[in-house]
């Protein structure tokens, strides 16, 4: 998952899904890093360094395929999102060859490492490659892989919202909304029956919400950006960043702008909320009976269509790239080849883990793991997404904080506009710095 989201297990609840940073290949270490300069002798391994995420565990139960294929010994080293952001910032800043593939977010530190010139251009390699497919992938997270018109990342983990909520509780409402509209009704409704008990939990947290919010964003006509300037301050944001505060304001729980994931989820988990939007890729934690109450009366639907229709996004959560730095390329491309064909998706996609092949969320033999009313769900909003849900900018975190002070404003009850149009003249005073630091 994106940072937005961070990491859970299918078994796994509230908490990231990264356990004890390893390294894990055939011998179950690192092994010695590679003299500088010449060829890499043939054992040398392949390292590769990935994010603790289900996708990553169930790659690694098959790196032995992997390693009869080309021939060499392959050593995955599973990180947190801070550790693995942290080794590459001290290894690419150091032009360190002693890691070959990445996982990386295209959304996240794609555009910085891209800048930086640390992923290597792979183009040519992902169009010149018939059985790879390259336009097999999903229209939005394909485009998401691309920097400066260069292929920098293939996705592997797909992320949409799903509007999750209480089976038991909307059949006086004539079922799950379908408009944003009719959320918000219904959110009121049920809050006002229920002593102690919420229409809508979301995350609130400033930073952390934005990502979510995105959705409500495209859904009343916004964007972030707009003709190259900052959008947030137009008619449709200020009516998106109103709408999710007056959501959160007058039917979420106490300390919403305190919330990210970690805290609204389990909200809606204890059975204590009605509805909760939040990435589709959590959805086993509330079918875990261990930590969840609403295992029997969850359900699933698309995101809610807003004044300019159902506009989610459908992202690229993780992606693989090559180091540029890397002398094992051509192997670093065959693991990306085999981890992210068509074979692979497959199967992963059919254990649950979703993926960006058109394809394969095509087949109905991989959505036979998902509940019929979530796999539907997914389709219709991969169908509909944007490739991102967040301003696609070099500085991510600066951004993200800006953009999400509105909405901290209107959950907190307070105007909105002026709030707004201070953030709106922050970012684009933002965004004219950053794009002159791109074009540096």
């Amino acid at each position: 998952m994106s940072t937005s989201s961070p990491l859970l297990s299918r078994r796994s609840f509230g908490r990231l899904a990264a356990g004890a940073a390893g390294a894990i290949g055939a011998t179950g270490t690192l092994g010695a890093c590679s003299a500088r300069g010449g060829s890499p002798s043939a054992g040398t391994p392949l390292r590769i360094m990935a994010i603790n995420h289900v996708w990553s565990q169930a790659v690694r139960r098959r790196i032995k395929e992997f390693e009869d294929r080309v021939g060499r010994r392959v050593s995955m080293t599973l990180l947190t999102a801070d550790q693995l952001a942290g080794s590459y910032n001290v290894k690419l800043n150091a032009s360190g060859t002693d890691v070959d593939v990445m996982m990386v977010r295209a959304l996240q530190e794609q555009l910085v490492f891209g800048h930086n010139g640390w992923l290597a251009d792979l183009t040519d390699r992902v169009r010149g490659d018939a059985h790879f497919d390259w336009p097999d992938f999903q229209k939005a997270p394909r485009e998401a892989s691309v920097t400066s018109g260069k292929v920098l990342s293939v996705p592997v983990v797909t992320e949409r919202p799903v509007l999750y909520y209480r089976k038991d509780l909307v059949e006086g409402l004539g079922g799950p909304p379908d408009t944003l509209a009719a959320l918000m009704d219904g959110a009121r409704e049920i809050a006002s029956r229920h002593k102690g008990f919420y229409g809508y939990v979301g995350r609130g947290q400033r930073s952390g919400a934005v990502s979510q919010w995105s959705s409500f964003l495209y859904s009343h006509g916004g964007d972030f950006v707009v003709r190259g300037r900052s959008g947030i301050g137009s008619a449709e944001a200020l009516a998106a960043y109103e709408y999710y505060g007056k959501l959160l304001a007058l039917t979420g729980p106490p300390g919403a702008t305190n919330m990210s994931l970690e805290q609204a989820m389990p909200i809606f988990a204890q059975g204590k909320a009605a509805f909760y939007i939040d990435a589709d890729a959590i959805y086993s934690s509330f079918l875990d009976p261990k930590v969840s109450t609403v295992r029997d009366t969850v359900g699933f639907a698309p995101f809610p269509a807003g004044p300019a229709g159902a506009v989610p996004h459908n992202i690229p959560s993780w992606s693989l790239g090559i180091n540029a730095f890397s002398r094992l390329r051509d192997d670093a491309w065959e693991f990306i080849r085999w981890a992210a064909g068509p074979e692979m998706s497959t199967a992963l996609q059919s254990e649950g883990i979703p993926g960006a092949r058109a394809s394969v969320w095509a087949d109905p033999k991989t959505l036979a793991a998902f509940p019929a009313d979530l796999s539907r769900a997914m389709r219709l909003d991969a169908q509909r997404g944007r490739g991102y849900d967040r301003p696609r900018v070099l500085q991510v975190g600066r951004a993200r904080d800006i953009v999400g002070r509105p909405l901290v404003a209107g959950i907190l009850g307070k105007s909105v506009p002026p709030v707004a149009r201070d953030a709106d003249a922050e970012f684009a005073d933002f965004l004219v710095r950053d794009n002159r630091h791109k074009e540096s």
